[in-house]
């Protein structure tokens, strides 16, 4: 891996996660570098989903979590900010596309615009629909369609509309949870081939079953098992060097 200066954009810091008596996570320390992709693996039920989620405050709507620890974006207290500004910040999509049903492909675009509450002249609108769309591959594709409802879109093209939703409201961090999981083999080449396009400008974390996804996409990659975060380094090194048995298992297939 080429030497570059890496600078830190997120940092989590003795983070612990309790589902009531549960719990999920158990003292996380990581550090997220700007304009890289951050791959998190590991067997289901170990806590991927539940720290992507605290990333963007997006835990808070399950009952009966409680939280501990430190989560900043560029040095800011992230679990002190309103968490509409932090869902700006910190995009999230989702495993299963969900573009909005009763809205056209256009309106789902800027769904998140109109959630806030925040006006658009119709000029700002139409930019932020097609830099979007462009962004996230699809202007081409849907250019001729905006009105047409986002679910008559293909699986790969609504995921890609989900991605240009979570674009348009401009946020550093873009958290991705499995977004190709549902989808076939060319949908899938289709979104990491966007992935390693978007990083130029963003911030990416996905978390990923696919180990081959995991090598081919991500600079980095976390390790988690059972709660905790097992081993955390470039990409490369993890997959050759595990530094844990766990881990080299994991990656072996043993378990999973």
């Amino acid at each position: 891996m080429e030497d570059k200066i890496l600078n830190s954009i997120l940092k989590v810091e003795n983070l612990n996660l309790f589902y009531n008596d549960f719990q999920a996570l158990k003292n996380i320390n990581v550090e997220f570098y700007e304009n890289n992709i951050h791959a998190i693996i590991g067997p289901s039920g170990c806590g991927k989903s539940t720290l992507l989620k605290c990333l963007n405050r997006m835990h808070e709507l399950t009952q009966g979590v409680k939280i501990e620890g430190k989560i900043t974006l560029h040095g800011e207290d992230l679990l002190g900010l309103n968490p509409i500004i932090v869902r700006r910040k910190v995009g999230m999509v989702f495993q299963k596309p969900n573009p909005f049903p009763n809205m056209s492909i256009y309106d789902n675009v800027l769904a998140g615009y109109k959630l806030n509450g925040i006006h658009l002249k119709k000029n700002e609108a139409d930019r932020i629909v097609e830099v979007s769309l462009r962004s996230a591959g699809l202007w081409d594709e849907v250019k001729d369609k905006l009105h047409k409802k986002g679910t008559f879109l293909s699986g790969g093209q609504q995921q890609r509309l989900c991605i240009a939703r979570a674009l348009a409201l401009n946020p550093e961090v873009l958290l991705l949870d499995e977004p190709t999981s549902s989808l076939d083999p060319k949908s899938t080449l289709h979104i990491e081939e966007l992935i390693l396009e978007l990083k130029k400008n963003i911030t990416i974390i996905i978390i990923t079953h696919n180990i081959g996804q995991a090598g081919r996409v991500s600079d980095f990659t976390l390790f988690m098992y059972l709660g905790e975060l097992v081993e955390y380094g470039p990409t490369e090194l993890v997959f050759t060097v595990p530094q844990d048995k766990r881990t080299e298992n994991y990656l072996e297939g043993k378990f999973g």
